[in-house]
């Protein structure tokens, strides 16, 4: 059984090679440009939210390291068909798991497969690389055009 440092590079590789919903989403409703300028990450996500109020599809775009872009990836598929309400409250514990407010193995969330960034909070400029997809996300649904992570 691999250990959990083994599995999270694993997945970061994976999603980095191969990120689930890369490109630009047609017929969008929501969009924000995010830039990293500490290492260079930038990318674009877009959302479709229907008027019930739930992400009916999500993507993103652009350059960044291994950790940004398998971010993004993992981000995309734990936001489809959620609520908005839902998508703020993952945002709320993802970021709180990367600055070790929360401990997924103790603490109760909804983090499911995000939760292999667990311990990012030891690498300090990491962090923002993990985090630019979803601060860039939450910032297109507050209809800002772009969001930096300094």
């Amino acid at each position: 059984m691999p250990d959990i440092n083994e599995l999270y590079q694993q997945t970061i590789i994976e999603h980095h090679k191969k990120p689930r919903n890369f490109g630009k989403l047609e017929h969008y409703t929501h969009h924000a440009e995010g830039y990293n300028p500490l290492c260079g990450d930038h990318l674009h996500v877009y959302l479709r939210v229907g008027a019930d109020q739930i992400i009916q599809d999500v993507s993103f775009e652009g350059d960044g390291c291994a950790i940004s872009r398998s971010s993004a990836s993992l981000m995309t598929e734990s936001l489809k068909g959620k609520p908005l309400n839902t998508a703020k409250e993952l945002f709320n514990e993802f970021h709180d798991m990367l600055l070790k407010k929360l401990d997924p193995a103790k603490d109760p969330h909804h983090l499911g497969k995000l939760s292999i960034f667990a311990g990012i909070w030891q690498y300090p400029s990491r962090v923002k690389c993990a985090s630019l997809s979803w601060h860039t996300m939450t910032g297109a649904l507050e209809q800002k055009e772009s969001v930096s992570t300094e």
